[in-house]
Order: C-alpha cells, then sequence, then structure tokens
C-alpha cells in the first residue's frame, strides 16, 4: 500500500510539471518584471550617451572632408572601429542642414540631408522606426559586450538604443522636408563612397 501511495505521487507530480511552463516573475503587485535591457537604455541614454557622443562629435562637413583623404586616416583621427579590419568606422557626428527629401512611407524612414546649399543629398538622417545598424552602442565605450550575457543581449541593447533615439526626434506639423535641423548622432561608414546615414540622439528643427 505504502509502494502505490508513492506511485501515485509520484504520477501526480509529473502531470504537474507536464502542464506548467515558466513565466517571468512579478514585481509582487500583479505587473512583470521590467526588463533590465530596456531599464539600462532609459538610466543611461540621456544622462550618459547623449552627452559623450555631444563632447566627442565631429562636424559632418568637417568628416567627409577627412574621409576624401583616406577613411582609415579620418577612423584613427575621429571614430572607433568595431570588428577588426574588416568593421566599419563608427563616428560620433554634429551637424546642420537642410532637408530636402524625407520618406515617412517606409519602415525605415529617412531625411536626406543637404549640407553645402546645393539641393543634393550629402547624408541620411534616420527617422525610424526601424533603424539601421548599431552605430549608437558602438561607437562610446559605454556599453561593453563582457557585461552582458550573451550576443542576443548585446544585439537587443542596440536595438533598445535606436529604438529610444527615434522616439526623440520630432515630427512637425507639415513634415521636415525644407526645414533646417541641428542634429548630434553616431554613424558608421565602411565605405569612402557611401552617404552616411545618421542615427540622430538629438535634433533640433528649425524654419
Amino acid at each position: 500500500m505504502k509502494n502505490y501511495s508513492l506511485l501515485v505521487a509520484s504520477m501526480l507530480a509529473l502531470l504537474c510539471l507536464s502542464g506548467c511552463k515558466l513565466v517571468k516573475t512579478g514585481s509582487g503587485n500583479g505587473e512583470a518584471s521590467a526588463d533590465p535591457i530596456a531599464e539600462h537604455v532609459e538610466t543611461t541614454f540621456d544622462a550618459k550617451l547623449v552627452p559623450a557622443l555631444t563632447e566627442k562629435a565631429v562636424d559632418i562637413v568637417v568628416l567627409r572632408d577627412a574621409i576624401r583623404g583616406g577613411l582609415d586616416k579620418a577612423g584613427e583621427s575621429y571614430g572607433v572601429r568595431v570588428g577588426g579590419a574588416g568593421g566599419g568606422w563608427n563616428f560620433p557626428v554634429k551637424g546642420k542642414a537642410t532637408v530636402v527629401a524625407e520618406n515617412r512611407a517606409s519602415k525605415a524612414a529617412a531625411a536626406e540631408l543637404d549640407f553645402d546649399g546645393d539641393g543634393k543629398a550629402d547624408a541620411a538622417l534616420q527617422l525610424g522606426p526601424v533603424v539601421k545598424g548599431t552605430a549608437l552602442r558602438d561607437t562610446t565605450n559605454l556599453y561593453d559586450f563582457s557585461t552582458f550575457r550573451d550576443q542576443i543581449e548585446y544585439a537587443k541593447l542596440g536595438r533598445a538604443l535606436n529604438d529610444k533615439a527615434v522616439s526623440v526626434v520630432p515630427a512637425p506639423e507639415g513634415g521636415l522636408k525644407g526645414k533646417q535641423v541641428n542634429f548630434v548622432g553616431a554613424v558608421v561608414i565602411r565605405s569612402a563612397n557611401e552617404i552616411p546615414l545618421i542615427t540622430p540622439v538629438a535634433v533640433e528643427v528649425g524654419p
């Protein structure tokens, strides 16, 4: 009888386990625990990342002229390379430009920027919601890969920083086309001939 009782108890335990699934531990008030990556972005974006990029940002026109003299040389002066010799150069940048075109139809929306007044795009400012690259994560030393659990968490950080960045881009009535913008951000450049695709952390819109 004792053995039968133990057998029944064991079967019940197995049935319970087979019907269970792991869930995120709550905070005790019925809400799920906060995402640690999102929390990290919230505590560092304005307090650390924006000041760090602002302090080191090179004017985009100065950077463009430097790149004409050699991308690697410009990178050594103003940028950070991630991924060894095959990786792109990440630059903190700032500038003032006129928006000559704006594409809001695409999920990877962007505003085309003219710096020299010739009416042609010299760079593009990412507007989101889809943001390409991880320049915000990689341009400073604030986010060290070794402090994250794995590559998946590190990639998640890059996306969270991008999402935060485009959430602060103004969307004035009538759009950005024809307006002046002042910006601070970051860009990754892999070829001297490519048009820079800037991820902004601060944008001011003028008339």
